[in-house]
């Protein structure tokens, strides 16, 4: 992860702003006095609160990661999302 200081990110903050969002990483910035913290983009943020949200229930997450698991091995076969719909009943 790139970092820089909070001296350094007050003088480059759009230049800053723009990599966290062009190279989809975060940039942790180091604080003298104070904790540290870190720019992220948007979007990148969102992502990991779903993520989060996703995993939170014990029962959810082993239900995705068991999902995971088969499609990493080949046990599951594509569908397309009209074939699911009818399976599923929607």
């Amino acid at each position: 992860m790139p970092e820089t200081s909070f001296s350094n990110l007050r003088a480059k903050l759009k230049s800053y702003c723009d990599r966290a969002v062009a190279d989809r990483e975060p940039i942790l910035v180091r604080r003298r006095k104070g904790d540290d913290v870190v720019i992220l983009a948007a979007d990148e943020f969102e992502s990991l609160q779903e993520t989060a949200h996703l995993l939170a229930s014990p029962k959810n997450a082993a239900r995705l990661l068991s999902a995971l698991s088969r499609a990493r091995k080949g046990s599951t076969r594509p569908m397309s999302v009209k074939r699911l719909r009818e399976a599923s009943g929607l």
